[in-house]
């Protein structure tokens, strides 16, 4: 198995386990292992103008997340609190300028924590 065959496995069973939480949470939040193993709730993939978290995970990331998802006024903010968290194990709160799948933007709070699920560390985002 390839990394990234890894990385896929690990995303499908860390959503597995948190399952209930991103189903029944009244934000949106979002999962992020790397660019391409990712999973949101259906309030995050409608905020960003998508029908579904199946679609939003669908999205062709080339380059990297941040430039695909994140306005560019956003990105430091997100990156930075995402290498506190990884790094240091430090959640953060940002506001954050989303793209949305219409070319316009939507403006939130972001908080992050960084989660541990079967020895690799996730940053789990509570948008809002």
């Amino acid at each position: 198995m390839n990394q990234h065959e890894h990385h896929a496995e690990l995303v499908n069973g860390f959503f597995n386990q948190q399952k209930e939480i991103f189903d029944s949470s009244n934000q949106a939040m979002y999962a992020y292992l790397d660019d391409d193993c990712r999973v949101c709730n259906d309030k995050f993939a409608k905020l960003l103008g998508y029908e579904s978290p199946d679609e939003w995970f669908k999205v062709d990331v080339k380059g990297a997340f941040p430039a695909v998802f994140v306005a560019d006024k956003s990105q430091r903010a997100l990156v930075d609190a995402y290498q506190k968290a990884m790094q240091n194990g430090v959640a953060s709160k940002v506001k954050v300028t989303w793209k949305k799948k219409s070319g316009g933007t939507v403006d939130t709070e972001v908080m992050l924590v960084p989660i541990a699920y079967q020895d690799h560390v996730f940053a789990l985002h509570f948008v809002v």
